[in-house]
């Protein structure tokens, strides 16, 4: 009779704290833009030390990351580099609605050699005897963002979206894509490997590779070709939604702004 008591007691007890069971990790799990990486790094440790459960995050193209999230991969935030990736899962039912939550921009990489300035950069983009690279249109906005800037160079040059789409050298963001050594940065690499002589790609990635290599230089993008890119956030609806809500309403927050903006990020 007491050990039924004691049944019936641990029964009750776990109605009262809930019927749903614990998880075994309460990490919250993080889906991610690779640009996001050094930032979101620095502000999860923050989260954690103010008390937040312990963000598991996984860092990679955003084109990709939604594949994965389209084929029932488990995560509770998806923070992408722009807002059409988790706007699909959205509409698909497989996310909340999309917050946008920071600022980019495109700049060029450029090898010590190259001389470029804003106003001579089409010029050298269009030069065959420079290599340029992007990432890889569809699977990472970077390249998608690249070729949206292809695509204003052929009002100020015409033929220039055709011959800089063949031209480019999509060495990143693809699932067949170089992986850089540890502790190396995708695109600080590549250049110090001499794979192109002007990559595009955004000027958070370009200061963090200018960081890791000293000799490239970032030349800033003209305003008749500048691209800007907004980056998003959403709430994966089968995942724990309370903590995906709790770190996007973080990453919000002024202290994850400003996480942000030292990483080179602006305000949406």
């Amino acid at each position: 009779m007491r050990l039924v008591e004691k049944l019936m007691g641990g029964a009750v007890a776990c109605l009262v704290l809930g019927a749903v069971p614990a998880k075994a990790d309460d990490a919250v799990r993080l889906f991610a833009a690779g640009s996001l990486k050094a930032a979101l790094t620095e502000l999860a440790k923050g989260y954690e030390s103010a008390g937040g459960p312990r963000v598991e995050a996984t860092f990679g193209p955003s084109g990709q990351l939604r594949a994965r999230l389209e084929k029932g991969e488990a995560a509770d935030l998806f923070a992408s580099a722009n807002l059409e990736h988790p706007q699909a899962l959205a509409d698909a039912g497989l996310a909340a609605p999309v917050r946008p939550f920071a600022r980019n921009e495109l700049c060029a990489l450029a090898q010590p050699h190259v001389a470029a300035t804003p106003d001579t950069l089409l010029d050298r983009l269009l030069d065959p005897e420079v290599r340029v690279a992007t990432s890889t249109p569809r699977t990472d906005p970077a390249g998608d963002y690249a070729w949206e800037l292809f695509g204003k160079a052929e009002a100020l040059h015409g033929g220039s979206a055709g011959l800089l789409r063949d031209k480019a050298l999509q060495l990143t963001g693809g699932p067949e894509s170089p992986k850089p050594p540890a502790g190396r940065t995708a695109y600080g690499w590549l250049m110090a490997e001499d794979r192109a002589d002007i990559f595009l790609t955004y000027c958070t990635n370009a200061r963090l590779a200018v960081d890791e290599v000293p000799d490239l230089k970032i030349v800033a993008v003209p305003e008749p070709l500048a691209v800007g890119a907004v980056y998003g956030l959403a709430v994966i609806t089968g995942g724990d939604t309370a903590r995906g809500t709790a770190l996007a309403d973080h990453i919000l927050s002024p202290a994850g702004q400003a996480v942000l903006e030292r990483y080179g990020f602006s305000k949406p």
